[in-house]
């Protein structure tokens, strides 16, 4: 499923096809309902084209990115849906995909091998992204950092668990690897202002790291009784939605921590030097 940045509507996929849905949205005084129904778009690029197990669109809502189960790979004009890449080798089986912030870029992930960088304008790969060791690449996001330098996260499934390894676009070299959860992640996503990476696990926990220091700063053990199918953040970065398989949903609130640590240090040493010298007078009979 690929949810439009613009608010239009979604596409889903169905086993042989995907379907379009707008959104129907009804308000009053007293309640807001948010629904959708079956559009009347016929997306026939996408019929009889098998299931896509990966559907997203750019920033803009102006490309449409689809990874089928059979490895094919098309990216679409939105919303005329004019083919500019047709890949038919692209993976054995496509898993995910992700836009880069600034529309020059697609990431393609299989299940299994290198994951590949895509350019929108040529249409052919420009970087092939090796596994290390055990590695198996799940999910994939671009984000931004706090500078507006673009960053690629991986999840990846190894023998400890599961990590998160972070590639540098200018470069397309490896920035570094962190172990963050026992379990095999199930579910990936990072926050719109780039601060956090939330991460979902087939035991149903919720993790919720900075994406600075890549510490985890809210778990929520067993959050679902069955495994985490997706994460999406909220707009402003401060609320996390999480779906599982066994039909349940949950919202958790994200509370930022203060850097108060270094302040607290100094007022703490400040307190001892003071009772130092108060002492210290007192023995003098400076002080009574």
């Amino acid at each position: 499923m690929g949810v439009h940045p613009g608010r239009d509507g979604l596409i889903c996929s169905m086993p042989k096809s995907c379907r379009w849905f707008e959104w129907e949205v009804e308000k009053s005084e007293e309640v807001h309902k948010l629904g959708l129904k079956l559009s009347g778009k016929v997306l026939t690029q996408l019929e009889d084209v098998g299931q896509q197990l990966a559907l997203v669109f750019n920033k803009e809502g102006s490309a449409l990115a689809a990874g089928g189960q059979d490895g094919n790979l098309r990216v679409f004009k939105w919303p005329s849906m004019e083919i500019t890449l047709n890949e038919a080798g692209a993976h054995t089986t496509l898993k995910d995909l992700d836009f880069s912030p600034d529309g020059k870029y697609l990431v393609s992930l299989g299940n299994s091998g290198p994951a590949r960088v895509w350019g929108v304008t040529s249409s052919t790969v420009i970087a092939s992204l090796p596994k290390e060791n055990d590695e198996v690449f799940s999910s994939c996001k671009f984000s931004e950092s706090s500078d507006k330098n673009q960053v690629l996260y991986i999840a990846a499934v190894t023998g400890k668990g599961g990590s998160i390894v972070t590639w540098n676009p200018a470069t397309w070299k490896r920035m570094g690897s962190k172990s963050v959860a026992r379990d095999t992640i199930s579910a990936f996503n990072v926050s719109p202002d780039g601060k956090f990476l939330a991460c979902g696990t087939i035991q149903g926990d919720i993790l919720i790291l900075n994406s600075t220091s890549m510490r985890v700063q809210t778990m929520v053990r067993k959050a679902h009784l069955g495994f985490v199918t997706a994460l999406a953040f909220s707009h402003d970065s401060r609320a996390l939605a999480s779906v599982s398989l066994d039909s349940s949903a949950r919202v958790t609130l994200i509370e930022e921590r203060k850097k108060t640590g270094g302040m607290s240090l100094w007022v703490i040493v400040f307190v001892i030097l003071l009772a130092v010298a108060v002492y210290f007078m007192k023995n003098e009979g400076i002080l009574s």
